[in-house]
C-alpha cells in the first residue's frame, strides 16, 4: 500500500499487515519520531515479487490522532508564517523550505528547514522565533538537492522528481557521464530542478557502459536482417542499434543481437589476408599449411 502525508505529496510504501484500509482513510505510519497520520492513496494489493524491508502499518487513525494531527498542522503553519516574517525583519538571505513540529519528545521543538546561498548567522533569529512561538526552535540549512527533494516538482522528463519519489541517497554525478550517454554538454539540458547535474545520469550510466561494451561502434560496417549498412547511432534504452543501409540509404533500428559486426570484421580480415582462411591450418612450426 502507499500513503502520503501531504495532498499530492511524496508516496511512501508500507506493508499493511493485518489492516485493510481503503483509499482516503487516515492511517498511522511509523516514523523516527513516532507514529504520524497519513492518507491512504493506494489500497493494499498483492504483488508478484517478494518485497521485504517495508515498514508495517501501525493501524487506522483514531479521533484523538486526527485532533493531534490537526493541531500539529496548525502549529507548523503558524511557525512558517512567523519564520518568514522574522527573516524579513532581520534581513537575512534565507528561504523557508519546510517546517516540522515534533511533540513526542521532551522538550517539544519546531524544526525549520531553510536554504541560503551561503552560511548565515541566525542566532538572533532563533532567539526571537523561540520567544514568539514559545517553544524550542531548531534551524537546519539544506543544500540545493535536499531543497528540491523537500519541495518536490516535475523534472524535464515530465515525471515527478527522482529525489522526491524513490531516490534515497545522492551520489556524485560528473559531466563525463553525460558525454558517455551522448548528451549535449549544455547546463540547461543536463541540469535538474535543483540546478545540479541530473541524478538519473548516475544510475543510468551503467546501462550505457554495458551496452557499449559489446555493441558495434558508430561508423562501423555491419550486417543486419535488412542488409549491409553502417552504424550511425545507438538507442541504448531499447537495446537497439541505428543503421543506415548501404543499398537504399534509409535508416533502420535493429536489435543489438541481430547486428553481426564480428562476422563482418572477420570476413574483411580474411579478404585482406591478415587472417588465415578456414581451409588453412597451422603446422607445428607455426607456418600456414594446406588442410590436405
Amino acid at each position: 500500500m502507499a500513503v502520503s502525508f501531504e495532498r499530492y505529496g511524496r508516496l511512501y510504501y508500507l506493508d499493511p499487515g493485518a489492516h485493510t484500509p481503503r483509499v482516503g482513510d487516515k492511517v498511522l505510519v511509523p516514523t523516527d519520531d513516532g507514529t504520524e497520520v497519513a492518507e491512504c492513496v493506494w489500497a493494499p494489493a498483492l504483488v508478484d515479487d517478494d518485497i521485504g524491508g517495508l515498514p508495517v502499518l501501525a493501524g487506522l487513525a483514531t479521533p484523538g490522532d486526527l485532533d493531534r494531527d490537526s493541531t500539529n498542522r496548525r502549529r507548523r503553519a503558524e511557525a512558517k508564517v512567523a519564520a518568514k516574517r522574522l527573516i524579513k525583519q532581520h534581513d537575512l538571505p534565507m528561504k523557508v523550505v519546510g517546517v516540522d513540529y515534533l511533540d513526542r519528545g521532551q522538550p517539544r521543538r519546531i524544526v525549520v528547514y531553510f536554504s541560503a546561498p551561503h552560511r548565515v548567522d541566525f542566532r538572533d533569529l532563533v532567539r526571537d522565533l523561540s520567544r514568539t512561538l514559545d517553544v524550542k526552535v531548531e534551524l537546519r540549512q539544506l543544500g540545493a538537492r535536499d531543497e528540491a527533494r523537500a519541495q518536490g516538482g516535475i523534472g524535464p522528463c515530465g515525471r515527478d522528481l527522482c529525489c522526491a519519489t524513490f531516490l534515497r541517497d545522492f551520489e556524485p554525478v560528473s559531466v563525463r557521464m553525460a558525454k558517455d550517454q551522448d548528451l549535449p554538454v549544455n547546463p540547461l539540458k543536463i541540469s535538474g530542478a535543483c540546478g545540479r547535474l541530473l541524478c538519473c545520469l548516475k544510475y543510468e550510466h551503467p546501462l550505457y557502459q554495458e551496452f557499449k561494451a559489446d555493441a558495434p561502434r558508430v561508423g562501423s560496417t555491419v550486417d543486419t536482417p535488412e542488409g549491409e549498412g553502417r552504424v550511425v547511432g545507438h538507442a541504448v534504452p531499447s537495446g537497439a542499434v541505428v543503421v543506415r543501409l548501404a543499398a537504399s540509404g534509409q535508416t533502420c533500428r535493429c536489435a543489438k543481437a541481430d547486428v553481426c559486426a564480428p562476422r563482418r570484421s572477420y570476413d574483411d580480415a580474411v579478404a585482406s589476408g591478415s587472417r588465415p582462411t578456414p581451409d588453412t591450418a597451422v603446422d607445428d612450426e607455426g607456418e600456414p599449411s594446406s588442410a590436405d
